[in-house]
């Protein structure tokens, strides 16, 4: 049995994932966690095999949520069920060490191939993540693949709409840090402001 770790602040989401898990026999769902944070206590607490998990939660989320797992079991296997486009996400979720990352509007039939296929100690990468994964290592990818982890967090959340301070409480650095990552993201990607930031994340469907 591959003991699932649901991970989603959408209550409405879970109870989803809870109905098309319901349907396999060898695959059930031993914890629930509306936030990062309820996550990782989880994990600390409990053995699963296989954590699903939403890259946008109150809290601890996103890279910084997979890394944390990783480092805290590193037999767990993690597998990313974003809203967010594959090609932009997913190659960071798999260096990060995600083992696969797949987009909410999957079928039912692929997320369960994937819950699989993971537990089982496969990877789970699409042409789009693998593409992404290449253009990286080779330095020729979108501006904002020049980015790191951390700057991409702050440019997501900065994207979005959240105030330095908002995002200094969320990724639990100072607020100056977080300013300084502004001003490096700007400079990095070229940008004159947060609306060109903004603009660009639209036209990169990074939102």
């Amino acid at each position: 049995m591959i003991r699932v770790l649901l991970a989603d602040d959408h209550q409405i989401v879970r109870d989803g994932l809870k109905r098309i898990l319901a349907a396999s026999a060898d695959i059930e769902v031993a914890g629930e966690a509306a936030s990062g944070d309820e996550a990782l206590a989880l994990v600390r607490a409990n053995d699963y095999d296989v954590a699903l998990l939403d890259m946008s939660m109150p809290g601890l989320s996103g890279l910084d949520l997979v890394k944390r797992l990783k480092t805290e079991k590193p037999g767990l296997r993690l597998l990313v069920l974003s809203m967010h486009d594959e090609q932009q996400y997913a190659a960071r979720a798999l260096k990060a060490g995600a083992s696969g990352y797949l987009t909410k509007d999957s079928a039912a039939p692929q997320l369960l191939g994937a819950i699989r296929k993971v537990a089982a100690g496969g990877m789970l990468i699409s042409e789009a993540a693998a593409a992404g994964l290449i253009s990286g290592a080779a330095g020729d990818g979108p501006p904002h693949g020049r980015l790191s982890d951390r700057e991409f967090e702050v440019f997501r959340l900065l994207a979005a709409g959240r105030s330095p301070t908002e995002i200094a409480g969320q990724l639990h650095l100072s607020v100056k840090t977080v300013s300084t990552h502004k001003s490096r993201i700007l400079e990095k990607m070229g940008l004159g402001g947060t609306a060109e930031l903004v603009r660009y994340a639209l036209e990169h469907k990074l939102l």
